[in-house]
């Protein structure tokens, strides 16, 4: 409970459900005053309005993106709104509460200050301002809210647009007009940048329905001073603003998890993943999987026959995350697999690989790959690394790291050189190569898997397993570590076991 009381939502939420139980408490007051009685249409109002504040802020609570913290902050000063108009009436014309009344009043007018700006905030956020004009508005506005805050607090010392009688009674100053300035100039500001926006016709009606609906109510009432109604309108076009912009950006958001899953699918379907990947080899068993932080993610792994005596295994991840680490991904993947039936040492590969990326890598995105090719009947396997992680390799009964030599992650540099590393794999020896998704696995206190946890959750799984149950005994040791905290990073993972040439390999020994 006390976790959840850090949030500023829950706060939030406390807060509106406090003030419509304040003001439903408030209203007993008139109906055992008989001089109250005529209030009773604000106080209806009132305590409506505050409770549907508050559904309308839980509302918001699943709502991201621009403005909407905006939004419920404007809800709160709304919901304020109310219970500072049902203080003002019980408060009005008793001379004894005069100070309590001049309070009430100022704290009125600042709140109106602040949900004017506060709404200028919202629109300018949600329908995204651009240009000369718009710039020009942002400087003006926060020094007008200055100035007009400062007029308002100036009545605390001399009566410049308002006061309370001795009889407690409400009264302009001569200057009263000037509490008007703000709102005036921002609500003509605010209308004509709406005008200029490139946004639907139904989200500038909306958004307007916020300055225009209470004038329309202000004059109709000739102009009272008080009135809850006046608060009623405004929480309409919260309403009205909430249900068409928010619904505007919903299926906006539907749209885009559809494509992201069709993304995922493209994505998917593009990497191995049919296992037995070879089945009418027996020289070697092969696993792989792939784990996105996100809907699409940026690691990829690869293997595929170059020729019938030679296996490409690839291992990368790409700088980034989401949607444009996918499609770099893609791009990444057929070149290197492109230059790999083309023919060369890995080494070689990935420096024709890195210069094809470097003439078109405009977003100056990049990507670590760990490129080997297994020689099958010798089980020589040939490996260049372009800055990606260490692989661990078990050629004496235990797995180990193996510190080959790094170059520059493809996409760097145009010019840079890679080199092979040779490593000889016996019947039996087996390789575990990996993205920073399984070692900088994180976990609630900031701790990260590592290394060495990788090294004792490869050496705690039984020898001779399959390498499906190897990649799965790692995933499983990382996600006892992590435990409920959120996957940060795409987690990707590749495991080959060389079980000896052909000739020397019976279906007895394979496991």
């Amino acid at each position: 409970m006390l976790k959840k009381l850090k949030d500023i939502k829950t706060y939030g939420m406390i807060y509106t459900i406090a003030l419509a139980l304040f003001n439903i408490g408030m209203s007993t007051f008139f109906f055992y005053e008989a001089r109250l009685l005529p209030f009773q249409y604000n106080v209806g109002i009132d305590s409506l309005g505050a409770l549907v504040c508050a559904a309308l802020y839980y509302g918001c609570f699943k709502q991201k993106g621009e403005g909407s913290r905006t939004f419920r902050i404007l809800i709160l000063l709304v919901c304020s709104c109310f219970m500072v108009n049902e203080v003002m009436i019980l408060t009005s014309y008793l001379p004894d509460y005069r100070i309590v009344f001049f309070i009430i009043c100022m704290l009125s007018k600042l709140i109106d200050l602040a949900m004017i700006f506060l709404f200028y905030l919202y629109v300018r956020e949600t329908l995204n301002f651009e240009g000369k004009f718009a710039k020009i508005v942002e400087r003006i506005l926060p020094v007008l809210l200055v100035i007009q805050t400062l007029i308002l607090l100036s009545n605390i010392i001399y009566p410049v647009t308002y006061e309370v009688t001795s009889e407690g009674m409400y009264q302009n100053a001569s200057l009263y007009y000037i509490e008007e300035v703000f709102l005036a100039i921002t609500s003509i500001f605010t209308t004509i940048l709406v005008f200029m926006s490139h946004n639907p016709f139904s989200q500038k009606v909306a958004v307007l329905t916020f300055i225009f609906l209470p004038l329309i109510e202000y004059a109709i009432i000739g102009g009272s001073f008080g009135e809850a109604s006046q608060y009623g309108i405004v929480l309409m076009s919260l309403v009205i603003m909430y249900c068409v912009i928010f619904n505007f950006k919903s299926n906006k958001l539907a749209a885009t998890e559809t494509e992201l899953n069709m993304a995922t699918q493209i994505q998917t379907s593009m990497l191995p993943s049919t296992f037995p990947a070879f089945p009418e080899r027996t020289e070697f068993d092969i696993h792989a999987s792939m784990d996105p932080a996100k809907e699409v993610g940026g690691d990829f792994y690869d293997f595929f026959m170059i020729d019938d005596d030679h296996l490409a295994l690839v291992i990368a991840d790409v700088s980034g995350k989401g949607v444009p680490a996918a499609l770099f991904m893609m791009s990444s993947k057929i070149y290197i697999n492109d230059h790999a039936t083309m023919g060369g040492t890995p080494a070689e590969i990935l420096e024709r690989v890195n210069k094809l990326v470097c003439a078109n890598n405009k977003a100056h995105m990049f990507v670590t790959v760990w490129l080997g090719i297994l020689e099958i009947s010798t089980g020589k396997l040939t490996t260049s690394s372009a800055g990606h992680e260490y692989p661990i390799i078990n050629v004496n009964g235990k797995y180990e790291l193996f510190k080959d030599k790094h170059g520059l992650a493809i996409g760097a540099l145009s010019l840079s050189k890679y080199t092979d590393t040779e490593i000889q794999l016996k019947k039996g020896d087996s390789l575990f190569v990996y993205t920073d998704g399984v070692a900088e696995a994180t976990n609630a206190t900031n701790q990260l898997f590592g290394t060495e946890r990788t090294l004792e959750a490869l050496n705690s799984i039984p020898s001779g397993s399959a390498q499906k149950d190897v990649l799965l005994g790692v995933r499983a040791a990382v996600d006892a570590f992590v435990k409920e905290a959120p996957q940060f990073d795409d987690l990707t993972m590749l495991g080959l076991r060389y079980n000896g040439p052909i000739e020397n390999y019976t279906m007895e020994e394979h496991r």
